[in-house]
């Protein structure tokens, strides 16, 4: 039911040197394997909750990975982040757009933190598929074609389109 980390971040196409942000990281679901990854890079995991963090360290802490930076932030602000202009290479918003109030605000951090040319990966719940979570149920998924026409605005172009899964669009978008 749930769209694969492991399958998204390869049609992302990380380096290992790369520098990731997983916005709205959660509980690390994005965060570990992205760590994996780009093991002479640095994954910056960002979430507001901060028993996430918790378990967010705890999880990187057993995985030995020593890349990964937690941060307390609001990814609905810009520079609440707390990561720096420009030097991020690539973003991950994994199922958050249907829960972000201030989208604008979160694509203008987005592209306040990346890198000229820097990608993000946007994964959410389609709007409508066949055994759909409650989330999609109660219309407060995020339709693909408005994502893409908001990040368009704010000056991306849409790389390419991934497979995310039975009940979840991707696509990667670049900074221009």
């Amino acid at each position: 039911m749930f769209t694969d980390p492991v399958k998204n971040l390869k049609a992302f196409s990380l380096r290992e040197d790369n520098i990731v942000a997983d916005l709205g990281a959660g509980t690390g679901y994005y965060t570990l394997p992205a760590g994996a990854i780009v093991s002479r890079g640095k994954v910056y995991a960002v979430e507001i909750t901060k028993d996430f963090l918790t378990t967010i360290k705890n999880k990187v802490q057993e995985a030995h990975l020593n890349n990964v930076e937690i941060l307390w932030g609001d990814v609905e602000t810009v520079g609440g982040t707390r990561i720096g202009n420009n030097i991020v290479d690539a973003v991950i918003a994994s199922n958050i757009l249907f829960q972000i109030e201030d989208k604008n605000k979160f694509i203008e951090e987005i592209r306040r933190i990346l890198k000229p040319g820097g990608r993000v990966l946007v994964i959410d719940w389609l709007v409508e598929s066949e055994g759909e979570p409650v989330a999609i149920k109660l219309n407060s998924a995020f339709p693909k074609t408005r994502a893409l026409e908001m990040f368009e605005q704010k000056g991306f172009v849409l790389e390419r389109n991934i497979d995310a899964g039975a009940h979840h669009y991707g696509m990667i978008l670049v900074k221009q």
